[in-house]
């Protein structure tokens, strides 16, 4: 009698082993799924951010281009000598206060997209995430 409650002892052990079993595979799985999601979307907002970042140099080399023409403009302006004539007192001193502005705002920009820069680097780097191009390499292939 003690043999045979002591095998229905075990049996029962192993019921709910099996049945503990069942339950973390079927939460496995569940966690294997969301990560898939959640990685996924990693993917979309790493892209994301590399389009925008691509736009913003863009934008920036274009600012950039524009303001070279505007201080060409405006050296133009002054070099000329039919210029002064041309253009009263006060019209000169606006066009350099707008050349002298638009340098100052080139220089600012230049700092601010560089301390930003290193902002997101510094925040990425703390938080643990790291963008690896190899893994979007294989996926794509």
């Amino acid at each position: 009698i003690q043999v045979v409650q002591s095998f229905e002892a075990t049996r029962r052990r192993c019921c709910r082993l099996q049945q503990d079993a069942q339950r973390a595979r079927e939460q496995l799985t569940r966690v294997e799924a969301e990560r898939a999601v959640l990685e996924v979307k990693l993917k979309h907002a790493r892209n994301q951010v590399e389009v925008e970042m691509k736009k913003r140099h863009k934008a920036e080399a274009e600012l950039e281009k524009q303001e070279r023409k505007l201080q060409l403009v405006f050296e133009s302006l002054m070099q000329e000598p039919w210029g002064s004539g041309v253009l009263s007192k006060e019209q000169c001193s606006v066009l350099s206060a707008l050349a002298g502005r638009h340098l100052g705002v080139s220089l600012t920009a230049g700092r601010r997209s560089s301390a930003e820069n290193e902002s997101c680097q510094s925040l990425l780097s703390h938080s643990g995430i790291s963008y690896d191009h190899t893994e979007d390499d294989t996926v794509r292939n």
